[in-house]
């Protein structure tokens, strides 16, 4: 994986819609976190623009994320909001400028199906918070993500979880969102995760429904070839008149029991107000044990 510049001070950060709508007040917050970080926002036509949910068109959404991967200008890509929309534009975009003159691609939940199509060109990206909501995210999540983008070290130590699985791996980093790798699954936006490690997270599912998606990931292969497994928040999820009978992580679990690599459960990324910074695509070293959990990402030079 290639490692786009990281950020510096009078770099510009272009913020667009890919999903869901989002005015100028709704970016406020974000817009401070990069005026702190001394960077230049710059706003897309998608802000402020909407057709029903959405941040205007599927032509204007893909209109404005190709004219940011196009500008040289811009250094990094913050994607204001998830909800439902990048996947009805991604076969719209072309990538052929940004594989020669590569940025950071950042945002999380509706934002994996960015990160699965860049991961396939062979490109790093962060999941990492977005600027709709980010006064909600904590002040470690915020600096988590200034780390990330500008090149810091990217460690994290977490408490053990009762249905942690124990091991090591070595692997790159990838995943998302559960349903939207589930809706990529048998298209060209599809990941490999042979040889990989695996974050999953998602929200306000049924519980049929998210073992539904694990199922699908098995039968795909998602599942059994990687080293090891990173459950983030699996947040507001809810049953049906009649119980399901698992939870969501006993349903993670379930879909991975016969194999063997490490897993971590309540890893602090996704749908969180301690929505963490990940580099997916970035080597990164697991180490799950009785006392909790590391992932340390290899610091490039």
């Amino acid at each position: 994986m290639l490692t786009p510049p990281y950020l510096k001070e009078g770099d510009k950060v272009g913020i667009v819609c890919t999903a869901r709508k989002a005015d100028r007040e709704d970016l406020e917050n974000g817009i401070a976190l990069l005026k702190s970080c001394r960077l230049e926002p710059v706003l897309g036509k998608t802000i402020g623009a909407s057709d029903n949910q959405y941040g205007g068109t599927d032509a204007l959404r893909a209109a404005d994320l190709q004219a940011m991967l196009d500008d040289e200008d811009i250094n990094a890509i913050w994607c204001a909001k998830g909800g439902y929309g990048t996947v009805r534009i991604i076969d719209e975009i072309n990538f052929y400028k940004f594989i020669k003159y590569p940025k950071w691609i950042i945002g999380y939940s509706d934002v994996t199906v960015l990160h699965s199509q860049i991961h396939k060109l062979g490109f790093e990206t962060i999941h990492g918070v977005m600027p709709v909501g980010i006064a909600r995210n904590t002040a470690v999540a915020k600096q988590t993500l200034e780390n990330a983008w500008s090149g810091k070290p990217v460690h994290y130590h977490i408490e053990s979880a009762p249905l942690n699985r124990l091991g090591t791996a070595k692997g790159e980093l990838v995943g998302g969102n559960i349903s939207i790798l589930y809706s990529l699954c048998g298209s060209h936006s599809a990941i490999d995760t042979t040889n990989k490690i695996l974050f999953l997270e998602d929200l306000d599912e049924y519980l049929y429904h998210v073992d539904r998606m694990m199922v699908n990931l098995k039968r795909n292969g998602l599942l059994r070839n990687i080293r090891g497994l990173v459950v983030g928040g699996l947040t507001s999820m809810h049953d049906n008149s009649t119980p399901f009978g698992k939870t969501a992580k006993e349903i993670v679990m379930d879909a991975v029991a016969e194999y063997d690599y490490p897993v971590c459960f309540d890893f602090p990324a996704g749908h969180l107000k301690d929505n963490r910074a990940l580099i997916l695509g970035r080597s990164a070293s697991l180490e799950v044990n009785e006392r909790g959990a590391k992932l340390y990402f290899d610091q490039l030079e």
